[in-house]
């Protein structure tokens, strides 16, 4: 109980801070007069009071964060600001229940892009851009934006970007200090964060559109203004713009940060990670584009290729926009598309899914084995990029992998057990867990999670919180060695 108790004047700081980031929607709320001003402001302040009281009742128990502490801070900051984000949305739209709200909120944070809302065009532009803006803030991750700005504070924030950071070799730092690497990151994801808006705009969006789109793309999560997604655009240069972008923001971000500090990108190609990345991609829209051609879902490989293009590329990356039904696409093709969701982005990105890095140790373990039963008493150690690998990092992955199938497994078995069809149950937690939002079935690109019940729609929830904080860093929590001195 020490843990909570260290944390909690954290929290609300970070609560504070939250609260400062509904300036955005606000803003937007005065400008084009939609009606949803006064939702905001009172949302606003219910959170500004709520991170103040937190704040003064606890002063007094703060003391330097301890490794596990940051565990128990990241827990609660992604499961509290959901609570908070969802104001807005309550406020707002009539007969909405907590529990969708939340879902919603949650969705948005943890990038995930599934939704339960119907009719989005209609909502207040305001309303939509607190949905997308929770996704940008929720990519790179608000405890890392936290952890630039706590040790001006005098809390220090070295836990918290642990046990935050997406990978399994998250220890390595980039700068000596864990608060400068933090803001290095955020000012690399959101320099990008301004092209990506500025090129949405060239293409033909408008400003609120743009900067909407943007937010959604480059946090990976596929909100969008419509509930068409992109296909509501109908315009192959937007569609390029997302592809492209979508693309970056599924790299390892360190990577983008080192290049920018040494002023090379030679280190990007020389990652490992990155050339299997951009194998993955290529190779599957080109299979996908020639598979759609062969069985003449469209007229020309062109028109084939431009919607494998963006539809496999979005789904890969864990983003979740869609441009057509790909449901309807020959099973074989959305099948490949829910595989690639949970291996493709590389680990430090705004993408979800076991990542990349992951899925080239486990193979290279195997390869081991394969050796070592040939030849019992060599010595065969692993290595990436001419690297060895320590064996702690590969019973991490190992352990991780076996945490990630029984996560799927159990949760499936649960809105199976709820009454939910195969497809549709199977598919919604593939999607949740990885952060990716559009399943198949009746959570396909042409539906949402409006259909479920309350008990699925938590079950949704816990996976999508368990895929975005890489499963260990939550489940730690559930263990009674971890609450023993």
């Amino acid at each position: 109980m020490r843990s909570i108790a260290a944390v909690v004047p954290v929290l609300g700081i970070v609560l504070i801070f939250f609260c400062l980031s509904m300036l955005v929607p606000m803003g937007f709320s005065w400008v084009m007069a939609d009606g949803a001003l006064g939702d905001h402001a009172l949302a606003m302040l219910i959170t500004f009071l709520s991170g103040l009281a937190l704040r003064l009742a606890s002063r007094r128990r703060q003391r330097e964060l301890q490794p596990r502490d940051g565990f128990v801070l990241v827990a609660m900051v992604w499961t509290v600001l959901p609570a908070f984000g969802t104001l807005p949305l309550l406020l707002h739209i009539d007969g909405l229940s907590f529990t969708d709200a939340y879902f919603e909120a949650v969705s948005g944070l943890t990038t995930t892009g599934a939704t339960v809302l119907t009719g989005l065009e209609r909502l207040p532009v305001s309303i939509n851009v607190w949905r997308c803006f929770m996704v940008l803030m929720g990519g790179m991750g608000i405890i890392v934006l936290a952890v630039a700005i706590l040790p001006l504070l005098g809390v220090g924030g070295a836990q918290l970007f642990k046990a935050e950071t997406a990978g399994p070799m998250k220890d390595e730092k980039l700068t000596p200090r864990m608060a400068e690497t933090a803001r290095g990151l955020w000012a690399v994801y959101f320099s990008f964060a301004t092209a990506c808006f500025f090129a949405y705009r060239w293409a033909g969006m408008g400003w609120a559109d743009a900067f909407m789109h943007m937010c959604t793309t480059m946090g990976l999560g596929g909100f969008a203004a419509y509930d068409a997604s992109f296909a509501a655009f109908n315009s192959p240069a937007i569609e390029a713009v997302a592809v492209v972008f979508m693309l970056l923001a599924g790299v390892n971000f360190a990577l983008y940060f080192v290049a920018f500090k040494r002023r090379s990108l030679r280190g990007l190609w020389r990652d490992i990670e990155v050339r299997a990345y951009v194998l993955v991609m290529v190779s599957a829209v080109l299979l996908i584009a020639t598979f759609l051609t062969a069985h003449q879902v469209y007229p020309s490989f062109g028109e084939s290729f431009r919607h494998a293009a963006f539809n496999v590329v979005s789904v890969a990356t864990t983003t979740g926009f869609a441009t057509v039904d790909y449901a309807l696409w020959p099973a074989f093709a959305p099948v490949l598309m829910l595989l690639l969701c949970g291996f493709a982005t590389c680990a430090g990105s705004t993408g979800g899914g076991i990542k990349l890095i992951r899925s080239l140790l486990l193979i290279k373990q195997a390869q081991r084995e394969l050796v070592r039963i040939v030849h019992p008493r060599a010595v065969v150690p692993v290595t990436l990029g001419g690297q060895v690998v320590p064996q702690q990092v590969l019973i991490s992955v190992i352990a991780y992998m076996l945490a990630y199938g029984a996560v799927t497994l159990g949760a499936s078995l649960l809105l199976l057990f709820s009454g939910l069809d195969l497809i549709t149950a199977t598919t919604a937690v593939i999607a949740c867990i990885n952060n990716t939002g559009p399943g198949l079935g009746g959570v396909g690109p042409s539906g949402n999670y409006q259909g479920l019940n309350d008990f699925q729609t938590w079950v949704c929830i816990a996976t999508m919180l368990l895929g975005r904080l890489e499963l260990l860093s939550l489940l730690v929590l559930f263990t009674p060695q971890f609450w023993r001195n």
